[in-house]
């Protein structure tokens, strides 16, 4: 028993994801390291969907039972299970795509039973189009028992057994990230955005009714956190539409599986493309913007783009470099009235010198709400340093969901949360923090402090920690965003006694000469005594 009990205690999902990773290595056709991923995700997105048809169907079978009806009835069965409907976005799904009916499909069949599975979920929901490669695992046609071996792993894999994992899907697409390193390296490429990184942006610009858009959206993390924001202050997402982007057709299907399961309605355009030379909402203005842009992006440019209408009043961001480019792009989106966008990017943006004129004109224009540099370690895939940048089209104050705002005109607050290191995480490769919740609180109520009525920014700061700066003083510092440009940082050692210091340092080299004197003179006594002298 005591064994029995090691070995469940012992079951993680990245001790699971890694035995998979294994089998394809070790199996033969297993095809690239894209293939090997397309595949894990795709089992696992059938796995989740699989639990959640079936935690809706026991949960349907108890409501009946509560009513006085037998479920196992014939007539029962007909009329609430053969075409079942569920109010939390669960699907109903066909026998073929169950995960009952694949984890009981024998080892020799499985390849053509998982693309059969796939093939009629995107028959039954229009939205599920495009979210599958077709002949996913016929076409790569591994042996049948290395195909059981993995799904069998999969099996294992559950909300149930990992409830306290917030996005799972997002979870093993970041497990592939940092075990292979994907299209990543310091300056550009896919970063999985770190929960509590979403957690503190939701939270700040509160996205909880109207539209949120992502032109990066990735696997749709972003999306996810802020839902579950939303419903646990709300209790549903009725009232938000998600709109997104996103290049890579890989995290594009992969976003659109996380979304469906999760049953969020969303609107990710027609097919994945780039958000600069193919806008896909272009035209649409959104009330809330959250993203965590590729940092310091190479190769965005077209020629075409020399003149676009998103950066017509600004001017053209630095082709070498798209971090301006995705600040113009989100704000040229932003609703003009009162939309408030919550992004990261890599410091460098903040004082780079060759997009100041566009930062001297952001700010200016007032688009520049908050800057708030955070921990380093925050993030797996890189260790850039980064920021989140807080746009809002109103900062003249009034009404702001339950919060009276006041006038912020020409005021910034900066934020330094770098030393915001204490809640290690363990069992990572690297250097990893989080920020806890009472961390999140803590800056939000910052943020929210600063902004609403009563507040005086002209005296808003705390050493070390934050500060709210006028504009006369961000143009005498050459329009850098930098934080500690203004954040008062205490040298510690001015705190020293000096003259005090100094006294007992002479003193202790006092006592250092006079006890060497001192060895000095019994050294020269007991060579004398034998007969000897010292010159």
């Amino acid at each position: 028993m005591a064994k029995k009990k090691t070995a469940e205690k012992a079951l993680n999902l990245d001790s699971i994801l890694f035995n998979c990773r294994d089998y394809l290595r070790a199996a033969r056709n297993s095809g690239s390291f894209f293939e090997k991923r397309d595949m894990m995700l795709t089992l696992v997105f059938l796995r989740f969907i699989g639990e959640k048809y079936e935690d809706g169907i026991e949960a349907l079978r108890q409501k009946l039972i509560k009513q006085g009806l037998n479920p196992d009835d014939e007539n029962i069965r007909a009329a609430f299970f053969d075409d079942a409907s569920f109010t939390d976005g669960t699907y109903n799904l066909p026998p073929e795509s169950r995960w009952s009916t694949i984890i009981n499909t024998p080892a020799t069949k499985m390849n053509v039973a998982l693309d059969t599975a796939l093939a009629r979920l995107e028959e039954e929901d229009p939205q599920l189009k495009g979210c599958f490669i077709k002949g996913t695992f016929t076409t790569r046609n591994l042996a049948g028992n290395d195909m059981k071996k993995i799904v069998d792993e999969v099996n294992k894999i559950s909300h149930k057994t990992f409830g306290e994992e917030k996005d799972l899907i997002g979870r093993v697409y970041e497990y592939f990230l940092k075990e292979f390193a994907v299209n990543s390296t310091k300056e550009e490429g896919e970063f999985y955005t770190p929960h509590d990184a979403v957690r503190l942006i939701a939270e700040m610009i509160e996205p909880y009714d109207g539209t949120l858009y992502d032109p990066c959206c990735g696997s749709g993390g972003m999306f996810i956190q802020s839902a579950a924001l939303v419903k646990s202050k709300q209790g549903n997402l009725n009232g938000i539409n998600v709109y997104g982007q996103e290049k890579d057709p890989t995290t594009y299907r992969l976003a659109k599986m996380n979304l469906a399961l999760r049953g969020i309605s969303h609107n990710l355009g027609p097919t994945n493309d780039s958000s600069f030379t193919h806008d896909l909402h272009k035209g649409l203005y959104f009330n809330y913007i959250m993203a965590n842009p590729p940092f310091n992006l190479k190769g965005w440019y077209d020629s075409e783009l020399k003149n676009d209408a998103r950066w017509a009043d600004y001017e053209t961001p630095p082709d070498g470099n798209a971090n301006y480019a995705w600040i113009l792009h989100m704000l040229y989106h932003l609703k003009p009235s009162d939309g408030v966008a919550g992004f990261l990017l890599a410091n460098g943006a903040l004082n780079d010198e060759d997009t100041v004129n566009i930062r001297k004109k952001l700010i200016e224009n007032d688009k520049v709400e908050a800057i708030i540099v955070l921990p380093r370690e925050l993030f797996i895939t890189t260790d850039i340093s980064v920021t989140l940048w807080i746009l809002n089209q109103n900062k003249k104050g009034g009404r702001y969901h339950d919060r009276t705002l006041r006038n912020r005109e020409h005021e910034i607050l900066f934020m330094d949360l770098r030393t915001w290191t204490e809640n290690p995480v363990k069992g990572e490769s690297k250097k990893k923090v989080r920020l806890d919740e009472k961390q999140i609180e803590r800056a939000t109520a910052i943020y929210h402090t600063w902004q609403s009525e009563g507040t005086d920014g002209t005296k808003y700061e705390v050493p070390e920690l934050y500060r709210s700066v006028g504009i006369e003083e961000i143009e005498r510092n050459g329009w850098a965003l930098t934080p500690s440009k203004y954040i008062e940082f205490i040298d510690h050692d001015l705190e020293i006694d000096y003259e005090k210091e100094m006294t007992r340092i002479r003193k202790e080299m006092q006592d250092i000469m006079k006890q060497e004197k001192k060895s000095q003179q019994m050294l020269e006594d007991a060579f004398k005594g034998i007969g000897y002298g010292i010159e």
